[in-house]
């Protein structure tokens, strides 16, 4: 029997990288990892950020991307189904982005904002994120927002230096803020899903990730007497 696969697109940067057990288990059975709140602060600079950028010309972002503004913040996006000849399992891409910046020459950047040092590593890691969005926005689901073409995809990474107070006695953080263009490959992306396809048909659940503290747990679970 046929599957469709909903797959998220940071599942398919953190979670397939840390444990494809883990992936294979929430995507196939709805088996999902205990819930890790994320720190409260880190949403409220998120949103601080999303906010600050909306509207301002891609300038504010960096001096090297094309004439244009922010126009789209934090909307979800689903795509069309995607399939592939050897394979008899489908899937489709759903999730929310950051921010989408319209370009003067008509095209699009997927942009995600990022409280850390830029370091060159995140462009490899987050590539298969920022393609998931730039993919689903190009073949969107019949009533899903559509933006087409996607030029440009990148991470805008801020990070706190130091701190002052302002005019108004408050204490500010300043940070310094960079950007990392990560480029656009979509064959490549869509190869990488027909891997991720391929180990979604698998009858069984594939090794655990080196690390995985969760299938840690769960083994030694089974090896105890109390068997949970």
């Amino acid at each position: 029997m046929n599957q469709t696969w909903k797959l998220s697109p940071s599942d398919l940067t953190f979670l397939w990288d840390e444990c494809p057990r883990c992936f294979y288990l929430k995507v196939v059975h709805g088996f999902n990892r205990p819930f890790s709140p994320f720190p409260k602060i880190f949403n409220q600079i998120d949103k601080l950020m999303k906010g600050y950028f909306q509207g301002k010309p891609t300038l504010e972002i960096s001096s090297t991307l094309p004439e244009g503004t922010v126009q789209f913040g934090e909307r979800w996006v689903t795509s069309d189904l995607i399939s592939f000849p050897k394979r008899n399992a489908s899937c489709f891409i759903k999730g929310k982005f950051d921010t989408v910046v319209e370009f003067s020459d008509g095209s699009f950047g997927v942009v995600d904002f990022k409280t850390s040092a830029a370091k060159p590593e995140h462009i490899e890691f987050y590539s298969r994120q920022l393609h998931a969005y730039a993919y689903a926005l190009e073949n969107p689901a019949p009533g899903s927002l559509g933006l087409s073409p996607i030029s440009t995809l990148g991470l805008l990474c801020v990070e706190p230096i130091e701190m002052d107070r302002t005019s108004q006695g408050k204490i500010a953080y300043l940070g310094e803020a960079s950007w990392l263009e990560c480029p656009k490959d979509d064959t490549q992306f869509l190869g990488f899903l027909e891997q991720v396809l391929a180990v979604l048909e698998q009858p069984a659940p594939p090794e655990s990730g080196a690390e995985c503290l969760y299938c840690k747990y769960r083994q030694s679970a089974r090896m105890s007497d109390f068997d949970i």
